[in-house]
């Protein structure tokens, strides 16, 4: 399954974008980063079937567990692309969470949609870790 984070805004060579190649490198599956610009930008075709994952400070937070579980079970289920929205600013419109697959948050707090690109990736890494037995995440 690829796992496809889909981002508003540009990373450049930055800290954050040092830390998101760092933990994408690990990845055994397919891995993409699509940047589009702030506003406007069409989203690229998704490969079908596919699931759309909102990163959203509405969202409620996942457990990594459970993060991990939810993308086995996708990816068992035949989805052959996980799609990672994360917005501007301004963050999304209400149709734009609506038609996702889920609303995932990083907790109440707001994060910079870089730093948040980089959690994710970090996430992402964790919990193909966990789904491949790998000692990386411990429980507890």
């Amino acid at each position: 399954m690829l796992l496809h984070i889909i981002a508003r805004g540009k990373i450049g060579r930055s800290s954050e974008a040092e830390l998101v190649d760092r933990y994408l490198a690990r990845i055994a599956w397919l891995t993409r980063i699509t940047e589009l610009p702030d506003q406007g930008g069409k989203l690229p075709a998704s490969l079908s079937p596919a699931v759309t994952i909102v990163l959203d400070e509405k969202g409620p937070p996942l457990p990594s567990m459970r993060f991990a579980e939810k993308l086995g079970r996708w990816r068992d289920d035949g989805m052959r692309e996980a799609r990672f929205l994360i917005g501007a600013a301004d963050g999304f419109e209400e149709t734009d969470r609506q038609a996702a697959d889920l609303i995932l948050g990083f907790g109440a707090m707001t994060w910079p949609h870089l730093l948040a690109r980089a959690m994710l990736a970090e996430q992402l890494f964790r919990a193909t870790s966990i789904l491949a037995g790998h000692p990386y995440h411990r429980e507890g």
